[in-house]
């Protein structure tokens, strides 16, 4: 082999044994699976938020009759905003409660099975992903999209007057 066709690591590894010539830098395989379980977090929060406002408003739709008679009695438009929005938020949190541990484990569950399927041994960066904080924001994010989910029916609920809703009866 020529000095012109050497590349710089097998020359390095040449001179002292002591080097490694294996390139360090970021796997291909451990770079697609980040790659992949971002976009699958993304959809799954796109899905989970549209089932949100899906029940939303399905449960004003249920429960029209009911804002009616409680706006009859003296109930504001502000307060069934609040009533709505406070009863949907506390799904949220029971979402979250349940869902963070079902997701450890299965995460538990499927990750290292997928990583012998293929025949990798994942950097532990990938499998030690459950730290307090990142669990606290995932059950911040479950009451976020129970709120926010929340919003537009409850105000369009709450801006319905008594005979619109007990006309539609």
């Amino acid at each position: 082999m020529t000095e012109r066709t050497r590349t710089p690591t097998r020359a390095a590894g040449d001179a002292d044994s002591g080097i490694t010539t294996t390139p360090n830098g970021p796997d291909p395989a451990a770079q697609a699976i980040i790659g992949s379980a971002a976009a699958l977090t993304l959809m799954l929060t796109v899905v989970a938020a549209l089932g949100v406002f899906n029940t939303v408003v399905l449960n004003t739709r249920d429960r029209r009759r009911d804002l009616g008679m409680l706006k009859s009695i003296g109930m504001t438009p502000r307060q069934v905003t609040a009533m709505m929005v406070t009863s949907m938020a506390v799904l949220g949190t029971a979402g979250s409660l349940l869902g963070i541990p079902l997701g450890i484990a299965g995460y538990d569950l499927v990750v290292p099975r997928m990583a012998d399927a293929v025949d990798i041994a994942l950097p532990s960066y990938m499998t030690d992903v459950w730290h307090p904080l990142a669990l606290a924001g995932l059950a911040l994010a479950g009451l976020v999209i129970g709120v926010l989910g929340a919003l537009i029916p409850a105000r369009r609920a709450a801006r319905l007057t008594i005979a619109e809703v007990l006309h539609n009866e």
